[in-house]
């Protein structure tokens, strides 16, 4: 899925503006030569995804060829910007050098300032389209550009003595990403941009949440701002049930693991609270509160309807079988992308998309911060704040009425 709209006109992105911005996400602190070494990893990581590309393209579907493909060209940008940032190099002056030969040391500094990736990318060459044997031919080559930059990287002893051959590396992998894009029709402006909205999403310089889907909808049709839920183990005829109660009122049904292996998913409705407090988003509460929204016909089926209760229950049970595989997530800060990348493909088409991938980390997070406790005390009081942004756990036993 693709981080911003195609459709959308994106203005004119220098490649030194990319860099700065791409640069506000980079989580690696190491300098010198050992900062070197993550990014020449991620780089060679992103290059074998791009290569196996065009195998991919022979059996599966242009569209998610067309997506994939975007992404990763971004993704090997981002590296490549990195590592020519570590060398203090700006993008521009990399492309430049590439161009016509220049020395890096005397490119005129206001002309590389406004060089876009439309000007490195001509448009006639953005409509070229060749042979599959051509186009495999330009990975080949760019592949092996990698190769040799990670090469003489491990051949240096001293990272500054090679420095000069090692940027010359970084030049001519610049070109050959160029070329491969231009041949192969991709338009890296939109491969930046799209990488850019890509990085906002899961690594935002500020993090400011997205007003409740229900905002400027009557207090009747909102998710309730804080819920107080208490969950508390029965056994019932032979079989342990976990039951929920919100302000002595029994909410939804009685709950067991559905399942021959015990696993405690009898809590799940945790998460569902956690993606009320971190992003206003819950059909399936929304439908046991009876606040869908009916003045809104549109949402109230669409949005509020059966769709979106299976499609947040299947998001819950997926999310929550990976969990198993991570031992419920304990210690974990950060997730993998690839997990956040599928629950935007699952909830794509629903309000929810809307969402930054950062906001689902942490709703993911803190749900399962708080499913763990509910397990080992086996049951309690788990509060969910929208206005905070926050859910609780307490032992406390249930207020009576």
């Amino acid at each position: 899925m693709l981080y911003c709209e195609e459709s959308r006109r994106h203005e004119p992105l220098t490649l030194d503006g990319y860099q700065r911005r791409a640069l506000q996400s980079d989580q690696n602190e190491r300098v010198g030569a050992d900062g070197l070494r993550v990014p020449l990893l991620g780089l060679f990581g992103e290059m074998g995804s791009l290569l196996t590309l065009p195998k991919r393209k022979q059996r599966e579907t242009s569209t998610y060829y067309r997506a994939a493909i975007i992404e990763e060209f971004g993704d090997v940008l981002w590296y490549l910007s990195n590592l020519a940032a570590r060398h203090h190099l700006p993008l521009s002056a990399l492309a430049r050098a590439v161009g016509a030969g220049e020395d890096l040391r005397v490119v005129n500094a206001r002309a590389l300032r406004t060089l876009t990736f439309r000007d490195v990318q001509k448009k006639p060459a953005l409509k070229s389209r060749r042979s599959n044997r051509a186009s495999e031919a330009d990975y080949f080559a760019l592949g092996g550009a990698v190769g040799r930059l990670m090469s003489e990287f491990a051949a240096g002893e001293h990272w500054e003595l090679d420095r000069a051959e090692f940027v010359r590396h970084l030049a001519r992998t610049f070109r050959l990403l160029v070329l491969a894009a231009s041949n192969g029709a991709v338009d890296l402006s939109f491969c930046a941009h799209n990488n850019l909205a890509k990085i906002a999403s899961r690594w935002p310089q500020k993090r400011i949440y997205m007003r409740p889907f229900d905002s400027d909808c009557e207090l009747n049709e909102q998710l309730p701002r804080r819920i107080e839920m208490y969950f508390e183990e029965r056994t019932v005829g032979g079989k342990t049930y976990v039951f929920q109660s919100c302000h002595g009122i029994n909410v939804g049904d009685r709950l067991t693991d559905n399942r021959t292996e015990q696993d405690d998913y009898r809590f799940h409705d945790v998460f569902h609270l956690a993606y009320v407090a971190f992003l206003g988003w819950s059909p399936v509460l929304r439908a046991l509160f009876k606040v869908k929204r009916k003045s809104r016909p549109s949402d109230d089926e669409n949005q509020d309807g059966a769709r979106a209760i299976l499609i947040e229950e299947g998001v819950a049970t997926w999310i929550f079988n990976h969990g198993l595989d991570h031992y419920l997530f304990r210690n974990v800060e950060k997730l993998d992308y690839s997990l956040l990348k599928a629950i935007r493909h699952l909830v794509a088409g629903y309000e929810v998309a809307k969402c930054p991938l950062w906001q689902w980390q942490e709703a993911i997070l803190e749900g399962f911060r708080v499913f763990r406790a509910l397990k080992q005390h086996r049951g309690g009081w788990v509060t969910a704040d929208l206005k905070a942004r926050t859910i609780a756990f307490s032992v406390l036993e249930p207020r009576r009425r």
